[in-house]
């Protein structure tokens, strides 16, 4: 009898561990946001919003409503003063609901520019809502650091 409660127990360790609620699940996609930023992965950043997504990334000097305009920004972006990096550091999560939630906080981002790296701190706020399709970046604003 013991060794049943305790692989019941063992078992039901496991499942409630294997289980993600909305803030794990909105902070795996930021996390493969960054994985594919690092990796100048164009397709998949773009892969990541979803298609009524709002974004305004540090050099947008509009709200950019369209896929093909995000992935035109970061073609611009992640094409160029490779290799590049992003992290995203101290951050709050607000789950809105059981389907959106908002994170926000400070990140770096780097890239390499005429042999020399350079970091750029920013203020980013991504909101990540389940869809039908899963969970995607529906807005997402990326601005400098002030001085």
């Amino acid at each position: 009898m013991r060794r049943v409660l305790t692989t019941v127990a063992l078992f039901a360790s496991f499942c409630a561990v294997a289980v993600a609620g909305p803030k794990e699940e909105a902070l795996q996609v930021v996390d493969k946001w960054t994985r594919a930023f690092t990796e100048s992965d164009v397709d998949g950043i773009v892969k990541l919003y979803a298609s009524d997504a709002l974004f305004f990334g540090t050099g947008s000097k509009t709200l950019v409503t369209k896929t093909e305009d995000i992935r035109k920004y970061f073609e611009a972006a992640l094409l160029t003063n490779r290799p590049r990096g992003a992290t995203v550091g101290d951050h709050s999560v607000a789950i809105l609901s059981d389907t959106v939630v908002a994170i926000t906080g400070l990140d770096n981002v780097t890239g390499t520019r005429d042999g020399k790296v350079y970091s750029a701190i920013g203020r980013t706020t991504f909101v990540v809502a389940k869809r039908e399709s899963g969970w995607q970046i529906v807005h997402f604003h990326r601005s400098a650091m002030p001085n």
